[in-house]
């Protein structure tokens, strides 16, 4: 077996690993999104006369969120791998990699809180929510 053999065997075993990596971060990213939206939309999605649902809340914020979170944290830990590649060694670079998926999953999870409570915030204070509408 020549070292260039050991070399590519190695290789593809890193991507695989790394597949397996990205799929668990989009599923991870997936449920994030998923919750941090159930947990901020749920003021809105009361179904009654006097306070009606707003639709925007599952047409338009649920799909960007289950979408975002994944394609964002997919996004930031391809550039930290693409950025680390070959520096430093295996255990500090999954360190940092980790890091990043996780800093990028709570500024996201905070930054879609802080969206949803203003829209949650609008649709109660709407001029037609009251009973004179």
């Amino acid at each position: 077996m020549e070292p260039s053999e050991g070399r590519e065997e190695s290789e593809e075993r890193e991507g695989t690993v790394a597949a397996a990596a990205g799929c668990l971060i989009a599923a991870l990213a997936t449920a994030t999104g998923f919750g941090v939206w159930l947990h901020g939309a749920r003021p809105g999605l009361h179904l009654g006369v006097e306070d009606p649902v707003d639709f925007s809340l599952l047409y338009v914020e649920l799909p960007c969120m289950l979408a975002g979170f994944p394609l964002l944290t997919l996004l930031t830990w391809s550039l930290s791998r693409a950025v680390l590649r070959g520096r430093g060694g295996r255990g500090p670079r999954r360190v940092v990699k980790g890091a990043v998926v996780v800093l990028t999953l709570s500024l996201l999870s905070w930054t879609c809180t802080v969206w949803l409570d203003h829209r949650i915030d609008q649709i109660r204070s709407s001029p037609c929510a009251g009973p004179p509408c």
